[in-house]
């Protein structure tokens, strides 16, 4: 099935623009983006309590087991978070050209190029980004260094649950890490710190995902929930010829 569906009214882009609608974003994608979203919630929650109990209960603690509850349920969600990255790593070989790894590393001439074009529209040096109907130069290594850091959190908690995990079980093989960070507590800081830093970025995110759609008039916020963009048919199709000669290059 193509990728791009019937034209559609240019609305605010210039008159002389054919615009399309162009599949960019794949079930799988879209299905990881959220679960990690949903995730990382949960986990700042529970992570909190865990870290210092907010909740009051009335009697004995042994009747309530509120932490229990909270190390369950921030023990499985960390697996979703963990399983949703992964199955997002596998799409950088399996899914469409917006979804795969050079997505994420400027590996060409054009993606290079593009990120200072990208920096110097975000810094109001120029009027227009260069265009990028999946995610742009700097996007895409701004989500590289996010991945990092969901590898870095994923591995420091399942360091430190490793000390607590039932004695001959999988999680127990992941004790070696624990001299790699240091320690559990120094484990136990660099989980903290990213978990601020990934709820800073999610803040810029959904401002930066707002904005760009209210600019670009491509439907950016609105194709993480559909999968589609809509584009300038001749930027679409300039793009496209880019990277099959690209392919065939490297294939050759």
């Amino acid at each position: 099935m193509s990728s791009v569906a019937a034209t559609a009214p240019a609305g605010a882009h210039a008159q002389d623009e054919e615009i399309v609608r162009v599949y960019v974003w794949e079930v799988p994608v879209r299905i990881c983006h959220w679960l990690i979203a949903c995730s990382i919630v949960v986990l700042s929650v529970t992570g909190f309590y865990i870290g210092g109990p907010f909740i009051g209960v009335f009697g004995e603690a042994r009747d309530h087991h509120v932490m229990a509850i909270m190390k369950v349920i921030h023990f499985y969600t960390a697996i979703v978070f963990t399983t949703s990255i992964l199955v997002r790593v596998i799409w950088w070989l399996s899914g469409n050209m917006w979804a795969q790894w050079h997505q994420f590393f400027p590996v060409d001439g054009r993606r290079f190029e593009g990120v200072f074009g990208t920096l110097r529209f975000y810094t109001f040096f120029s009027l227009k980004a260069p265009y990028a109907t999946g995610h742009n130069p700097v996007a895409g290594l701004t989500y590289l260094a996010v991945f990092f850091l969901y590898v870095l959190v994923s591995a420091t908690g399942f360091a430190m649950y490793s000390t607590m995990a039932p004695v001959g079980g999988f999680f127990r093989h992941f004790q070696w890490l624990i001299p790699i960070f240091g320690g559990v507590q120094i484990a136990r800081w660099i989980h903290h710190i990213i978990m601020w830093l990934l709820l800073g970025f999610s803040v810029h995110h959904v401002y930066s995902a707002l904005l760009m759609s209210h600019v670009e008039k491509t439907a950016c916020m609105e194709s993480i929930f559909s999968g589609y963009k809509f584009v300038p048919r001749e930027e679409y199709e300039d793009e496209r010829a880019y990277t099959k000669k690209r392919h065939t290059l490297a294939h050759d």
